[in-house]
């Protein structure tokens, strides 16, 4: 059985290992193998710099974010988190750096996560839909690119919404995984039949739905999708559905290829071409492993946004943890940790000394000594 021992960039503590157990793995792997790296971004042109400056400048000045189902608002500090610098660059590169479209539809994204509710679908609401492992969030391929698999013929559901916030639930779980200069996620997508399920194939309804919403609010996501076992119903599914596939996503896919070109075989489940990573999938151990997973990746990201300073446009390098220093400097950490350290002097008990009685009148003085100043006199003074 084929064990992962790579450490990801900004991974920690119990994240590095997972040590070899007497059966199949169970649980997601944490990091990508020691030579699966990323492919170096591109340095930006002084045009397309300006393009970004322009952008984030009107991100800045945003109001409110519209909406027609009440939930119009000013920007939430979980918005602003999402607005990093390499997410308004996915929204420029989709619209070919056309800086007004970009922001449109940016707008519109945010519109849509605050309606769809993306950020209040949980764990538990989504857990039926994954009973038996039809979505699976598993090792990296060779760009360091998180695996995400779908096995149609696991299905366990009737077609309903559930079904789309689960795809929309699981990408989300791949993104809070990703390693530091990796914005994209590999798909591999599994059509073998199983014993009660011999259509594999989607609606073309909900093929459309699931669509629209990866290529209009997730542009840019995807780096390649791996694609194998498609009967001639599903062959012809796609040329059904090819049309509403935008040219640039349809370059990234590949049918029925040995997917050990593009990921490592110790950290590709063996149940695709030629994997060696031996999985078996157990809900009740994967699931809670899956949540805890992300969510401490994704609590770490954001306790290091508000130690940037809460910015906006803040490299998601930083928040990873790859660089030491986000867009606003080193003086906003060094603050930040000030401000932390006089709070927690501040939050320690108060002393109360009670001197001897004085002769006097013969009464006891008691004597409260106040903390020091607030945590924002203390850092102003410096």
């Amino acid at each position: 059985m084929a064990t992962a021992v790579a450490q990801a960039p900004g991974a920690s503590g119990a994240d590095l290992l997972h040590e070899k157990a007497a059966g199949p793995l169970q649980v997601p792997l944490p990091a990508p193998t020691s030579d699966s790296r990323p492919k170096e971004r591109p340095t930006l042109t002084e045009e397309q710099q300006q393009k970004y400056d322009w952008l984030l400048e009107q991100v800045k000045a945003w109001t409110e974010i519209p909406s027609t189902k009440g939930k119009a608002g000013p920007l939430t500090d979980s918005e602003k988190f999402w607005l990093t610098r390499e997410c308004l660059l996915r929204y420029l590169r989709a619209t070919k750096w056309h800086e007004k479209d970009s922001e449109k539809r940016l707008l519109e994204t945010l519109t849509w996560r605050r309606e769809y509710d993306v950020e209040g679908l949980t764990a538990e609401h989504i857990s039926p839909e994954n009973e038996t492992g039809k979505q699976i969030v598993l090792g990296y391929d060779k760009d360091a690119r998180v695996c995400h698999y779908l096995n149609p013929g696991r299905q366990n559901t009737d077609p309903s919404p559930r079904q789309v916030q689960h795809l929309v639930y699981m990408v989300e779980r791949v993104i809070d995984i990703m390693p530091p200069g990796q914005e994209t996620l590999a798909l591999l997508i599994n059509f073998k039949q199983s014993k009660s399920r011999s259509n594999t194939a989607p609606g073309i309804g909900l093929a459309r739905e699931v669509l629209h919403i990866l290529q209009h609010h997730y542009p840019e996501r995807l780096g390649k999708a791996l694609i194998i076992n498609m009967p001639w119903i599903v062959t012809g599914f796609f040329k059904l559905i090819t049309p509403f596939i935008d040219p640039h996503t349809r370059e990234k896919l590949k049918f029925n290829e040995d997917m050990a070109q593009y990921v490592p075989a110790e950290q590709m489940w063996a149940e695709f071409s030629s994997g060696k990573l031996e999985f078996e999938y157990d809900h009740s151990v994967y699931w809670p492993a899956l949540t805890k997973l992300c969510a401490e990746r994704r609590e770490a990201r954001q306790q290091r946004w508000v130690a940037g300073g809460q910015q906006l446009g803040e490299s998601e390098d930083y928040l990873a943890g790859a660089i030491e220093v986000g867009v606003a400097g080193p003086q906003v950490i060094e603050t930040a940790n000030k401000v932390e350290a006089v709070e927690k002097k501040v939050e320690e008990p108060t002393e109360v000394i009670t001197p001897a009685p004085v002769a006097a009148d013969d009464k006891t003085v008691e004597v409260k000594v106040e903390p020091a100043t607030a945590a924002q006199d203390v850092v102003a003074a410096n």
